[in-house]
């Protein structure tokens, strides 16, 4: 289906633009800047939502498509579309930029339209990563990322923000650029810079292992699985809240929207052949990282480290479809879709953690776990909330946290019962640390003056913690239509994995 209108670069350009516009309006008056910047990312969450009432959902083809000439001497083009798999990752990013912009509010004081124009700026790049079918457009965005976000831990974060912004961006950079040469090698056996005609190359294993190892690097570093996971906890604990929100909710998930678009249709057999590395890498995340977790002082490294564990278990159930396949092939969607619903639902769940803490530390300006103990008795409507997303990180079942995860851990059972013993145990572990902190941080009697102090969470954070506890227990009672999207996309892709290309 192509667009009547051209939806995608509405809502990639529009936040883009927009955030040039709250840059070129100075600092002088931070209110206008402020509504500004709002009214902008509303502007561009409305503009998503046909993307999910216009979508054939019976259909895996790439809709709303646009197509125009880029570099023709190269045959780049400027190509977007969505399918089941990018569109709900779409509206998840235009969803979280509002609540990101929104509690930043009045916590903002420095150059706070310096800091609206980044994040906008990053919403469209971001979902032109989502929506590039051209490589080179991709590779363009992806980049492009980079650049806001060193620039928001860089001015707005923490003591030792300097070291978390170039130790952020080596990494990333350093990945992308072996991904970079994976594209043009494979622009020069094909003609085409299009990812589709990537996906119907016909490569031989060397080949698609070394494309493999490519994407890989740049991948895993994005999501991040371990052992490439230390850059996130220095990043997040330096960001302010805002940048920790996007960079749980949304950036990991290009990670994994990458193995997906790139890593399984273009190097199917080379997937096979390493589906064992990326099982146990995606594993020791769940076990070990849950444990590294548990012992965790600062609020926000022990949600940083859980990020990493809830993400191995998207790329457990992306990698085991191929064990699945070989089996009778039942289990091969539940993997997939699986991976897919914890994508979005931590999207939900990890923004609500990060700006759980923001609130906190905007009144305390401590992140420090020994700082806190019962908050309940002075924040009673805060404690709910965080109580709630905590039960959700953990993965209470109702709650969008246990749909995703009970998917993957069916799969695993398929694919390997003691693949399923171990994902399982994020439960045990999730809870523990989870209910640990939560237990010390809002239980029990009011552990000093300072806490003593603290005031309940006003009309601006019960929206946005509201907003956030409405999504994750919609997608907790019913999942149904999420699932829906994606059968098509991902049965698609399936076929196309499950056909050899040697």
């Amino acid at each position: 289906m192509n667009a009547d209108w051209p939806i995608l670069s509405i809502i990639i350009w529009l936040p883009i633009i927009g955030g040039m516009l709250v840059l070129a309006s100075g600092d002088k008056a931070p209110n206008v800047t402020r509504w500004l910047a709002v009214g902008v990312a509303v502007l561009t969450f409305i503009f998503s939502l046909p993307l999910w009432s216009g979508f054939d959902v019976s259909s895996s083809a790439m809709q709303f498509q646009e197509n125009r000439a880029w570099i023709p001497a190269f045959n780049v083009n400027y190509h977007l579309g969505v399918d089941g798999i990018a569109m709900p990752l779409i509206l998840l990013t235009t969803f979280i930029s509002i609540l990101v912009i929104v509690a930043g509010w009045e916590v903002i004081q420095y150059k706070p339209h310096q800091y609206m124009a980044a994040f906008l700026m990053m919403e469209g790049v971001m979902v032109g990563v989502f929506a590039a079918l051209d490589a080179m457009l991709f590779y363009v965005f992806w980049e492009a990322m980079l650049i806001p976000m060193f620039l928001i831990i860089g001015i707005w974060g923490g003591p030792r923000r300097v070291y978390a912004t170039i130790k952020f961006f080596l990494y990333t950079f350093l990945g992308s650029v072996f991904m970079l040469v994976a594209l043009v090698y494979m622009y020069f056996q094909s003609g085409s810079m299009e990812i589709l005609a990537f996906h119907d190359l016909k490569l031989g294993l060397t080949e698609q292992v070394l494309i493999f190892i490519a994407f890989l690097l740049a991948f895993a570093v994005k999501v991040p699985m371990w052992p490439v996971h230390t850059w996130l906890p220095d990043a997040h604990v330096e960001a302010p809240t805002g940048g920790s929100v996007i960079l749980a909710a949304i950036m990991l998930k290009i990670g994994g929207y990458g193995f997906l678009r790139f890593s399984l249709p273009i190097t199917p057999d080379a997937s096979h052949e390493l589906d064992w590395m990326i099982i146990t890498m995606s594993l020791i995340a769940v076990v070990y990282i849950g444990f590294v977790a548990l012992v965790q002082r600062d609020m926000k490294k022990l949600i940083a480290y859980s990020s990493i564990a809830h993400m191995g278990f998207v790329t457990l159930g992306f990698f085991i479809v191929f064990m699945l396949l070989q089996q009778e092939g039942s289990g091969a969607m539940l993997g997939l879709e699986g991976g897919m619903v914890q994508m979005v639902s931590h999207g939900f769940i990890s923004a609500a953690m990060f700006l759980c803490v923001g609130v906190l530390y905007d009144r305390m300006h401590s992140r420090e776990i020994a700082d806190y103990g019962g908050v309940v008795n002075v924040m009673p409507w805060f404690a709910a909330f965080m109580v709630f997303f905590a039960m959700a990180n953990a993965g209470l079942p109702g709650t969008s946290g246990f749909v995703g995860e009970f998917m993957v851990i069916l799969a695993s059972f398929k694919a390997d019962f003691w693949f399923a013993v171990l994902a399982a145990t994020t439960l045990i572990l999730g809870a523990a640390y989870t209910l640990w902190m939560v237990k010390r941080v809002v239980f029990g009697p009011i552990a000093s003056d300072k806490v003593a102090a603290l005031t309940d969470i006003n009309g601006r954070e019960f929206f946005v913690l509201g907003t956030l506890a409405f999504a994750v227990l919609l997608l907790g009672v019913w999942p149904a239509p999420l699932i829906e999207v994606m059968d098509a996309s991902v049965q698609n892709l399936i076929e196309h994995v499950a056909v050899s290309k040697l």
